[in-house]
């Protein structure tokens, strides 16, 4: 009797343990239903009319407020590892000074770029120098007069 319950403690704490390693998904962005993405149309909407469509940009232009993005990225993550994307969509609207709409596109996880530095260290110029150096490298120098013309 008491193995059993052993072995069914065992067995649920393993579970809870593999549990905490499932692959999850996460959705972060904008919701982009395809039917309204396609009712944006050029020449028709305008601003109003496109966040009417489909709410507000999840981010404007850094140089142009006319421009407009909605974003949706699907990421799966491993336990503990790094999100991997499994799907992006980013949505472009594009309007002239008017406010009415110039263009759309549409732009999906091909352009996800994936950036791993090359080191650790910061590259410096200048001397090498070693941590004695670097520890005893200033007895004498410190509250001594200035030597030079004054």
């Amino acid at each position: 009797m008491k193995s059993a319950m052993v072995k069914t403690a065992t067995a649920i704490a393993v579970a809870m343990t593999m549990a905490g390693c499932a692959a999850t998904r996460d959705h972060r962005g904008s919701v982009l239903d395809e039917e309204m993405a396609a009712a944006v149309q050029v020449g028709v909407d305008n601003k109003e009319s496109v966040q009417q469509t489909l709410g507000r940009p999840t981010f404007t232009g850094t140089f142009d407020d006319n421009d407009w993005y909605y974003v949706a990225r699907e990421t799966r993550t491993f336990a503990f590892r790094t999100p991997r994307v499994v799907d992006q969509t980013v949505l472009r609207v594009r309007f002239d000074q008017a406010g009415n709409v110039v263009s759309v596109e549409r732009t999906g996880p091909d352009l996800v770029a994936r950036i791993d530095p090359v080191n650790d260290k910061t590259p410096t110029l200048g001397r090498k120098r070693t941590l004695f150096e670097d520890i005893f490298g200033n007895i004498g120098s410190v509250g001594t007069p200035a030597t030079g013309p004054q």
